[in-house]
């Protein structure tokens, strides 16, 4: 199996699987794969670890629920599996550069991290992760 299969093998699982708890060890286990190999599979053809795209992609619903409910922050704080409306605060600051609060004043869903889920998307990443030194563009 290649290398571009496992990925979207733990794409897939991490997509099915977002709303609940998800661990590297979790993954593995279930994809019956060692941790590090999905994890330095994953990397390589991504440009980014597995924990950072579970971030991301749950981060990225918070955002759209923000946005198209009226759901309380913490409430969607919680949902995207952060202990506290501070933890989940800043770690939404750091990627949509705003306040969750902020953000949904200005009322408008802009996606930064998508599901990678095709793939010609995989070999677009690992070619553009390879041509850009090791960084995948927003």
């Amino acid at each position: 199996m290649d290398e571009i299969t496992v990925v979207e093998k733990i794409v897939n699982y991490i997509e099915k699987h977002l709303n609940e708890d998800l661990s590297l060890d979790k993954i593995a286990k279930d994809l019956n794969y060692s941790k590090f190999y999905i994890a330095r599979t994953f990397s390589e053809k991504t440009g980014g670890t597995i924990y950072k795209y579970i971030q991301g992609r749950r981060l990225t619903l918070a955002a759209q629920k923000l946005v198209e409910t009226q759901k309380p922050i913490i409430e969607i704080a919680y949902e995207a599996h952060y202990n506290s409306q501070q933890a989940f605060t800043l770690a939404f600051s750091q990627l949509y550069l705003c306040t969750p609060q902020i953000y949904r004043k200005k009322g408008i869903f802009s996606p930064k991290q998508l599901s990678i889920g095709m793939r010609s998307a995989l070999f677009h990443l690992s070619y553009t992760n390879h041509i850009k030194g090791g960084k995948i563009a927003a």
